[in-house]
């Protein structure tokens, strides 16, 4: 578990030497530095693979040219040493991705949509299982080859599942199964690679199950969620589950656990954000969903949505907005005791975007109301301070 201690404090109480203090900041420096290299490697093969797709445009020379450079870089990585080793994974991840997106682009060039998609859907579930055979496996200094070809064929393989819904018109519960699908997938993916980043990846179809998602439009980023209220028991189960099994598995099941729950915690915030701007009709977007697909008349479509909604369960915003608060405290608190950090900031964030959000949108006009919350917060923050003095 990473653990963030003031080094020159312990060094000072006698707790550490200065040699082990020395020790530790040069492991938490090799860390950082070893994420960056891995970010520009990462960028670097993505666009010299699609640089060279698109500059060579004709499939046969993008085919000989990736088929060069994935025999070069395997070259490199079984004779070559230590070195050279990183000029080897850039190597043959470039003609990796050149031959995996050749031949996607010219599969799209295809007039019949469902067949492309079902070729990426096999296509990239062969390359997937023959990678990660291959990693398991652990053959000699190609680790890093292989399991990026695993994620690349998962890729592909998604990419051509979500192609064959879409060009179906696939929706309701089949749908969900898909994003349920996917999120398993992409988090099994980053288990079996141990890289967490893949694993928080998850949380995207993970939070497609109930429509919630992003959009960008000019200037603006958007974050929606349809049904706040059903997501936010879907990302809270999320959360507890892994936090329950983080107690008793090992420290790298622990780790991706870990990450999955932080992000499962920010969209969960996030929704708690929508309904205490607006409150929530709880179920109202499948009913809508259905209306739509049932009629084509819109005033038809606005009658049965009137007539849901007048004896549906309506969450005002207000209560969203106090709950989230109380929510966010106890969760701040817990953290601090358990010393998971990642939900200790994430806690803290979403504890000043409340009160940012809170301050324009319903008190602005209310100074009592700050007051009040001012000076509740004296004793809560004395009454914390005794407790941990109590069972810290």
């Amino acid at each position: 578990m990473a653990v963030v201690a003031d080094l020159d404090a312990l060094v000072a109480e006698g707790v550490l030497t200065t040699a082990q203090a020395e020790l530790l900041r040069a492991r938490s420096r090799g860390a950082m530095v070893a994420m960056v290299v891995n970010v520009l490697l990462a960028g670097g093969v993505l666009a010299a693979a699609g640089g060279f797709v698109v500059l060579l445009a004709a499939p046969f020379a993008v085919a000989v040219a990736g088929g060069l450079f994935l025999a070069l870089g395997v070259a490199v990585l079984v004779r070559a040493g230590a070195m050279w080793r990183m000029f080897g994974h850039a190597a043959a991840l470039i003609g990796a991705g050149m031959l995996i997106g050749g031949g996607v682009i010219e599969a799209l060039d295809k007039p019949d949509e469902g067949k492309a998609s079902l070729l990426f859907m096999l296509a990239g579930s062969a390359l997937a299982v023959a990678a990660a055979a291959a990693f398991r496996r652990g053959a000699a200094g190609l680790g890093f080859v292989t399991g990026s070809l695993m994620l690349a064929g998962i890729a592909l393989h998604l990419g051509g599942a979500y192609g064959l819904a879409f060009a179906y018109d696939v929706g309701g519960l089949p749908r969900m199964a898909l994003h349920l699908y996917a999120a398993a997938l992409v988090a099994g993916a980053g288990w079996l690679t141990d890289v967490r980043f893949v694993t928080a990846l998850a949380i995207a179809p993970f939070a497609q199950v109930l429509d919630t998602s992003t959009a960008y439009f000019h200037a603006a980023y958007v974050f929606m969620s349809p049904e706040p209220t059903l997501s936010i028991l879907q990302m809270g189960a999320a959360v507890g589950v892994c936090l329950w099994l983080m107690q008793s598995r090992p420290d790298r099941d622990a780790r991706h656990l870990g990450m999955f729950a932080i992000l499962a915690f920010v969209v969960g915030n996030l929704c708690f954000l929508v309904g205490s701007l607006w409150g929530d009709t709880v179920g109202d977007s499948f009913v809508i969903a259905a209306l739509e697909a049932r009629y084509a008349d819109w005033d038809a479509i606005w009658a049965g949505r009137q007539a849901y909604e007048a004896r549906a369960l309506h969450i005002p915003a207000g209560v969203f907005a106090v709950v989230w608060a109380a929510g966010l405290v106890a969760c701040a608190l817990w953290a601090a005791q358990r010393q998971q950090r990642g939900l200790f900031n994430a806690a803290l964030t979403f504890g000043a975007i409340h009160a940012y959000t809170q301050l324009f949108e319903s008190f602005a006009d209310e100074p009592l109301a700050w007051v009040l919350g001012g000076l509740a917060a004296i004793p809560l923050a004395w009454g914390v301070w005794r407790l941990n003095q109590r069972f810290g």
